[in-house]
């Protein structure tokens, strides 16, 4: 959660009412259960890490203040590190989500770029299981575990091809527009 806010702060400074409503679009239905705080904690957290500043910017009459944060020197790095990172074989597809989303509106990283580099590391993930159950004795027990691990991969697999295809269908889109 912190690295997507980092990252949708990269696009532009902003208040934690107006981050959390662009983190529960992106995360569709599976954001309706984000606890309206953890987006005030995260916030406060990085913060401290000196990730973030947080300015007071003029209110409406009817509201106080709001804070504003922004990304530090340091938050930038951590944005670029987060982007280039590969997470499998055990990934949070939620922070997938919301890596590919980020970098799309904030025009860090080009996502189809990103599923490929997942992709990549996948495929080379798949390889070693699939030659370690090769070297295992029939009937062994771990081979049972390891065809697991290659479904799971393959399964990891096929919704990055997913990824890939709606990725490259809103390039297309914005290319035409």
């Amino acid at each position: 959660m912190q690295d997507a806010v980092l990252a949708m702060l990269a696009k532009e400074p902003s208040h934690g009412y107006h981050l959390r409503a662009r983190l529960q679009q992106s995360l569709g239905p599976l954001g309706e259960s984000m606890n309206p705080g953890q987006i005030y904690v995260t916030l406060a957290r990085l913060e401290k890490a000196g990730l973030v500043v947080c300015e007071r910017a003029d209110g409406l009459p009817e509201r106080p203040d709001r804070k504003v944060y922004a990304l530090t020197p340091a938050g930038q790095e951590r944005v670029t590190a987060w982007l280039t990172e590969v997470g499998w074989p055990k990934p949070d597809l939620a922070e997938f989500h919301l890596k590919l989303t980020a970098a799309a509106a904030a025009r860090l990283a080009d996502p189809v770029q990103l599923v490929a580099a997942q992709r990549r590391e996948l495929l080379r993930r798949l390889r070693e299981v699939q030659h370690a159950a090769l070297a295992e004795p029939a009937g062994s027990a771990a081979v049972l575990l390891l065809e697991g691990v290659v479904l799971r991969l393959q399964a990891d697999l096929r919704w990055l091809d997913a990824c890939e295809r709606a990725w490259s269908k809103v390039d297309d889109e914005s290319e035409g527009a």
